[in-house]
């Protein structure tokens, strides 16, 4: 059966611009009878919030997103990741960095990568044997980056249509494993979808960079032919035109919950993200009218008022 995944991070609580990609989610899969599966990506310590996962669970049960199964969290599946980095260590397809970020900057004469950072010149490719003599010699605890080819890949995106990006020049080696030892989020959601037989991918295309990675890593860990089909989503920005977030006031779900603002109103506003007009009970009403073809191509700007 065709798969797809909803995949909070319980950095912080789901807000309007998530809802909308994850309703729009649900949508495809309920009109096309996929597996929806609920992934909680918990793997960036620091920054995951208490409690927060039982928040983003509610707030996509109040909306009326349902799902296949438990929810598998990230955390628990630590050592599944490392098994995937050593093996790409071993095969001479990843290897040890003690670059710092500053180091990094510094050293980088390519131009910044779309998503701002500095693209990686390749400084420790092949200066150390071993995640052991990188430790010894530098006094560091390394991270892991995959060596990115130097070849252009190409798929066809759902909404986008045909994306091309050459990672070794436009984006470079990139990180799939922290000095800490946690996998980054590029490895951890390929073994993830790999394990649970995820071939449908709906994001939003701030993530549409991460797809060529992941594409490599499909590829380097023998599953080629398992490559997902990709949908990416124009976001909910604010009136600068930036990524929805915490500058742009409270748009929380659970905050509009706990102020009394209602389902059909937040479904409303979403549904009319959506392309659609008129007012919305639950989700399922929606799964005869939605279409990609009908989407917005534009991002979707958010003033900050429910209407």
């Amino acid at each position: 059966m065709p798969t797809t995944r909803l995949a909070p991070s319980p950095t912080g609580a789901l807000h309007l611009g998530n809802a909308r990609t994850f309703l729009i989610n649900w949508i495809l899969a309920r009109q096309n009878g996929w597996r929806i599966l609920l992934r909680i990506e918990d793997l960036d310590g620091p920054r995951v919030k208490t409690s927060a996962d039982r928040v983003l669970l509610d707030d996509l049960a109040w909306l009326g997103l349902d799902w296949d199964g438990e929810p598998v969290y990230q955390s628990s599946r630590r050592e599944i990741y490392q098994q995937a980095i050593a093996r790409l260590l071993d095969a001479g397809l990843a290897y040890p960095c003690v670059c710092s970020r500053r180091e990094v900057e510094l050293a980088a004469s390519a131009p910044h990568a779309q998503d701002g950072a500095a693209i990686y010149p390749g400084v420790c490719r092949g200066r150390f044997e071993s995640m052991e003599e990188a430790r010894t010699i530098s006094g560091k605890n390394p991270c892991v980056r995959f060596a990115a080819p130097d070849r252009v890949i190409e798929f066809e995106d759902r909404f986008l249509g045909v994306q091309r990006i050459n990672v070794g020049r436009e984006l470079g080696d990139f990180v799939i494993a922290k000095a800490d030892g946690t996998a980054a989020y590029q490895i951890a959601v390929v073994v993830d979808d790999l394990e649970s037989g995820v071939d449908e991918v709906v994001r939003g295309d701030d993530l549409v960079d991460s797809t060529p990675r992941q594409i490599l890593l499909y590829e380097a860990l023998g599953a080629g032919e398992r490559i997902p089909r990709y949908t990416h989503l124009p976001l909910v920005v604010g009136p600068d035109g930036l990524r929805l977030a915490k500058r742009h006031g409270d748009s929380r779900l659970s905050s509009y919950r706990a102020a009394g603002v209602s389902r059909e109103r937040i479904l409303s506003l979403l549904t009319k993200w959506c392309g659609i007009d008129g007012k919305v009970h639950h989700p399922r009403e929606l799964t005869d009218q939605f279409s990609l073809q009908n989407l917005p191509r534009e991002p979707i700007i958010f003033g900050g008022e429910i209407p």
